[in-house]
């Protein structure tokens, strides 16, 4: 059974007001020796040691806010030990921090399939939510990916953020429907205290506009009404979350739904070896730090099989 690949980077250039993940803002500095702990955790991981590669997924958090240099590191270090074969290697990025110069490095190291957090195509929404990005980056971000030739790109939307109407939502899906990318992630939006947003909308508050978000009917409607819209526009719906056009299913994420086997990579992935599953140390600082010492970063999780993962984990590379 071929292998998949997940590596964490955990860094943002701002904290979403929605987020629950164990991502954070952290001086620039802090990336490179991060990448270089990646790396020599791959070189001295001996498991599956000389197996083939048929995906690798680089999520977080934003990755490309790394240096491409360093991007294309990870990937060189992966060459040296694995077979690599046929793959799907997707980077997650995010609209703001792509370009044309970064796009052409991605797209010579092996990336050939970005996924983007878009989110929403609406400005108020974005920044209700802590988006760096806007609805123009959506646009540019997606013609620098076509002129170079990216021919995979995935999109996310979530339904149910602050100041969201069925007029909105509607209008969003429309935008995207119009780019049409090859593959669509649909999610609704958490409430839980992992987040600031969630936080304050449990205790009743109005700061990050928690008062603004729509009833939890109205996320419904929109889930449903996109499931209508993305099937009559030719896409499968094949995962809860997760539409595609023919043939350009994530290979990645289904590794994880039939229980394939994956290992994980940097602070907090998940890996699984078809008996056990595991954990590095969530905290970055920290893992870099045992790295550097040649100390075991794992955390076991569970000798028994592992349940089907919520649709949020893909972003964590665990059971995104």
């Amino acid at each position: 059974m071929s292998l998949g690949i997940y590596i964490q980077v955990p860094f943002c250039q701002a904290k979403c007001t929605y987020c629950n993940f164990h991502t954070g803002v952290v001086a620039r500095e802090r990336y490179q020796p991060y990448v270089d702990a990646v790396c020599r955790e791959i070189s001295e991981t001996r498991e599956f040691r000389g197996d083939v590669i048929d995906t690798i997924y680089v999520g977080g958090g934003t990755p490309s806010l790394l240096a491409p240099a360093a991007l294309t590191k990870m990937l060189e270090t992966l060459r040296e030990i694995y077979q690599i074969e046929a793959p799907e290697i997707t980077l997650e990025a995010d609209p703001e921090t792509i370009d044309p110069q970064k796009a052409s490095v991605w797209l010579a190291a092996g990336f050939n399939r970005v996924s983007m957090g878009v989110q929403s195509f609406h400005d108020n929404e974005l920044r209700a939510a802590g988006r760096m990005h806007r609805r123009v980056d959506v646009f540019r971000a997606v013609e620098a990916l076509r002129a170079i030739g990216f021919e995979n790109i995935s999109m996310d939307l979530i339904a149910g953020l602050p100041h969201q109407t069925r007029e909105s939502w509607k209008a969003s899906v429309d935008e995207l429907l119009a780019i049409r990318p090859e593959h669509v992630s649909i999610y609704v939006l958490e409430i839980d205290e992992g987040s600031r947003l969630g936080r304050e909308s449990l205790a009743g508050g109005v700061r990050y506009s928690a008062a603004e978000i729509p009833s939890d009917d109205a996320q419904a409607e929109f889930y449903e009404s996109a499931c209508a819209r993305l099937a009559a526009a030719g896409y499968e719906h094949y995962e809860i979350s997760n539409w595609a056009l023919p043939g350009k299913r994530s290979r990645h994420n289904l590794k994880y739904w039939r229980r394939e086997l994956y290992l994980g990579f940097g602070a907090g992935a998940h890996s699984f070896d078809s008996a056990t599953r595991w954990a590095n140390v969530h905290d970055s600082m920290r893992y870099v730090e045992l790295i550097g010492k040649g100390i075991s970063t794992r955390e076991q999780i569970s000798r028994s099989r592992p349940s089907k993962p919520s649709t949020r984990s893909f972003f964590l590379g665990s059971v995104n």
